[in-house]
């Protein structure tokens, strides 16, 4: 069975404070912490499916015209899942919606790209201090290739063209 995952490219924080952390290790704290994947997947429940059903119905086309069958069937819905992810973080969809978020970091403006991390500023997106989680979330889906009911749809679509 095809697996969908949420997920961030790991990438070193260099600023004051987060040595030796990673997007990775930030991530996981978050999702501990306020669940944003789960609370995105849950909102978006029916765009992802869209998304994935999109793809996969590209790449059923594209196979039937003849082209040769990847490994990156579902590369579009990839890309935008990831893509509203970045959004829902800059439109701030969960402030209110979970206790703790909007972040009191997010509130007081706090921006470690800046010299003055914890000057005085407008407040800003939860979870987009760095802005390295939102930009490394990566989204892609694991299609195993022991499974049968994948090859027995990959070989009757071949049979088909025959």
């Amino acid at each position: 069975m095809p697996k969908l995952h949420l997920g961030v490219v790991d990438i070193p924080y260099d600023y004051k404070g987060e040595e030796g952390k990673t997007t990775g290790d930030v991530a996981e704290i978050l999702e501990a912490k306020y669940g944003i994947m789960e609370f995105f997947v849950q909102k978006y429940e029916r765009d992802i499916a869209d998304d994935l059903a999109k793809a996969a119905q590209g790449a059923l086309e594209n196979l039937m015209m003849g082209a040769p069958v990847t490994d990156r069937a579902f590369a579009a819905a990839e890309d935008a899942i990831s893509e509203r992810f970045r959004s829902f973080l800059d439109n701030r969809e969960m402030d209110g919606q979970v206790p703790g978020v909007a972040t009191e970091a997010a509130k007081r403006g706090v921006n470690h790209r800046l010299r003055h991390p914890y000057a005085k500023r407008q407040s800003r997106p939860s979870f987009i201090d760095t802005g390295l989680y939102q930009a490394s979330m990566r989204t892609w889906v694991e299609i195993p290739p022991s499974d049968a009911l994948t090859r027995k749809w990959t070989e009757a679509i071949r049979e088909k063209l025959k």
